[in-house]
């Protein structure tokens, strides 16, 4: 048990790094980065919508009776958070009227980041291959949701200093910390649970790609965004398969 705790917390580690990977790869290539930030969101939002409705969804209503209030409660519990931010902290302040644009994705992101780290948990506790199984499907999308996580905090007004930090904290860090949260609480997560949590961050997922990624790639009309949005499908046909 202790050698699967090890394992578990270090293929968390190694997503995260990942994530930070791509963080530092956009960062150092900032001006690249800026100048295709559209295909980037077409891309991402190709990933988690397809992921969401070809497998979180399903495997959540499978192991959920309820999943679906879960995954209505996920969807408006981010518009619900966005109105607020807008309403009260942009509106208020003309400086921070674009941080809704960064700071909602990252919480939907920073959320399924943090319950990755649960089936991480869950994962090798059941066996090291269907722990390994899991990290192959998961670790294929962490490079670019730590891309696309830092240029919408960038694009919403965060320095990139600080985007860089927010963005490693919501999207890389909370992958270890779910799975280390989550361990010792293994033997009460019962399939119920992690189904209700899974449709949750799912919901989550489908708000951001569906009405923040895909609307503000949409206004720049660059010519190659289907392809990318395409590409971001074909990644998550990818993951779904390897988890299969």
């Amino acid at each position: 048990m202790e050698n699967t705790f090890w394992t578990a917390l270090a293929t968390s580690s190694i997503a995260a790094l990942v994530t930070s990977l791509g963080i530092y790869t956009i960062r150092r290539f900032a001006d690249w980065g800026h100048r295709n930030t559209a295909y980037f969101m077409c891309f991402a939002a190709g990933v988690l919508i397809s992921a969401s409705f070809l497998h979180i969804i399903p495997r959540s209503f499978s192991m959920n009776p309820q999943a679906p209030v879960w995954l209505l409660v996920g969807f408006l519990g981010l518009h619900m958070f966005n109105r607020f931010i807008t309403a009260f902290v942009c509106e208020k302040d003309p400086d921070k009227k674009e941080y809704a644009i960064g700071i909602v994705p990252m919480l939907g992101i920073g959320f399924h980041s943090f319950i990755d780290g649960f089936v991480y948990s869950i994962a090798f506790t059941v066996s090291i291959l269907t722990g390994y199984v899991a990290t192959l499907g998961m670790v294929l999308h962490e490079f670019p949701e730590g891309i696309i996580t830092y240029l919408l905090l960038v694009r919403g007004g965060f320095t990139e200093r600080n985007a860089m930090f927010v963005a490693f904290l919501a999207a890389a860090a909370t992958t270890p910390l779910g799975m280390l949260l989550s361990w010792p609480l293994i033997s009460a997560i019962d399939s119920e649970t992690l189904g209700a949590l899974l449709s949750l961050s799912a919901g989550a997922l489908v708000y951001v790609g569906a009405t923040h990624l895909l609307p503000r790639a949409d206004q720049e009309h660059r010519k190659y965004s289907l392809v990318a949005l395409a590409g971001g499908v074909l990644v998550a046909v990818i993951i779904v398969t390897s988890k299969a």
